[in-house]
């Protein structure tokens, strides 16, 4: 399995990106996919995941409201939609499946993408 993650960029404070992570092979619904982000000098942490069979999402706090994680189940691709992008969410973001129906555990994620790196200006 590969997961090619892309969109990210350098935006200004307020603005909007889409990510997206397409996977290779087929994705089951018993699968989760996520999206995890590192900041410089911090650890990298959950963002954001969903249930690939009945689309039911998850998402950290620091990110509802503003953040939308969707699925394109033809497509076999996941996305990350960012709104009111602020100077803290600047980090390379990584998107992820996880074979077991992971949640917000890093260590259950199975495979992971190359990241894309998101940086907002403010």
């Amino acid at each position: 399995v590969q997961l090619q993650a892309s969109g990210g960029g350098l935006v200004q404070a307020g603005s909007s990106l889409r990510l997206s992570c397409a996977a290779s092979g087929r994705t089951f619904s018993s699968h989760t996919m996520g999206w995890f982000r590192q900041a410089p000098g911090k650890e990298r942490e959950f963002v954001a995941t969903i249930r690939w069979g009945t689309g039911r999402q998850y998402y950290a706090d620091s990110v509802k409201g503003r953040i939308t994680i969707s699925r394109d189940s033809a497509e076999n691709t996941v996305y990350l939609q960012m709104n009111n992008l602020r100077p803290e969410d600047t980090a390379l973001y990584y998107c992820a499946r996880s074979n077991r129906g992971a949640l917000y555990s890093q260590e259950e994620f199975d495979y992971w993408g190359q990241g894309t790196l998101v940086t907002v200006s403010s």
